[in-house]
């Protein structure tokens, strides 16, 4: 037993040895002046991506502004387009050709708020009318009356007659749509995609009349509320009734989106235009003040 004990004992002490040697190194070496940190080195490329990919995802798209100074931006800039949206609507092309023409940066505010709100729609009129003209003749000449950024130009192979108020881009032509440069019986289509918004909106479509050749398309994409009689909009069948009587024959009607109505017509060959032709009030399309 007693060996067994003194074993014990002096594993013990070993034991105690080795700790106190264990301490005594760690002291020395913590008297010893730590021996330089390596250079930093730049991230990798790679590394970098992935940095930056897990910042993107940190912040949800589409989030909304939180601090108070982009709250009021944006609040501000939802005021000027609403502003200016009531003003297209409720005013002539004429009036509002100059209006734009003396504030040219005023139709930047609006295009920009008008981008915002269709980013909303789940379906874009304009899409539709692109893919039916990648679906047809890519030899026609096409009129877009209202062009916006100009997506229907930017996007098929045919020649645009781009047309706007006001643009920053020289192949936009910039004009009252009631009066466009264009010759006579010179374009196959013509396109109004949301853009029949002036009080005199007949004459735009008597001047796609004086421009599309015989046989040629019109296109029409319409806010839904504005050919909605339950919410004091037009009659869409008035409204179709109206263009046939200018020379159009009606070709079909697309009102399965919620957001629109489409609108296919086809310029006859020969017809007497009704001069005092019966236009249906189309209701403005305005927002709400907050």
């Amino acid at each position: 037993m007693e060996p067994q004990q003194e074993s014990t004992a002096g594993g013990r002490k070993r034991r105690r040895r080795g700790g106190v040697g264990k301490r005594q190194k760690a002291s020395s070496s913590s008297q010893q002046a730590p021996p330089p940190a390596p250079p930093s080195e730049a991230p990798s490329q790679p590394e970098k991506r992935r940095r930056k990919a897990s910042e993107a995802a940190a912040i949800p798209k589409g989030r909304k502004p939180t601090s108070l100074l982009d709250k009021m931006r944006a609040r501000l800039s939802g005021g000027h387009f609403r502003m200016l949206n009531e003003k297209l609507y409720t005013c002539s092309g004429q009036d509002a050709f100059d209006y734009f023409k003396n504030e040219p940066k005023l139709f930047d505010v609006y295009h920009a708020g008008y981008q915002e709100q269709m980013s909303q729609w789940p379906e874009k009129p304009v899409n539709v009318i692109i893919n039916w003209l990648k679906s047809h003749n890519k030899s026609w000449t096409v009129a877009d009356f209202g062009c916006g950024n100009a997506a229907v130009a930017k996007n098929v192979k045919n020649k645009v007659f781009s047309i706007d108020l006001v643009s920053d881009d020289p192949s936009v032509i910039s004009c009252d749509m009631a009066h466009t440069p264009l010759e006579p019986s010179s374009v196959d289509v013509a396109i109004f995609c949301l853009s029949l918004m002036g009080t005199n909106f007949p004459s735009y479509l008597q001047e796609a009349n004086r421009v599309l050749k015989p046989s040629g398309w019109l296109l029409i994409a319409e806010v839904r509320s504005r050919l909605d009689p339950n919410t004091g909009g037009a009659d869409p069948d008035k409204f179709a009734e109206a263009i046939s009587q200018l020379g159009f024959s009606l070709v079909s009607k697309d009102m399965n989106n919620k957001m629109f109505v489409l609108f296919y017509f086809r310029k006859k060959e020969k017809s007497k235009v009704v001069e005092n032709i019966d236009w249906p009030q189309l209701k403005p399309c305005l927002y709400k003040r907050r």
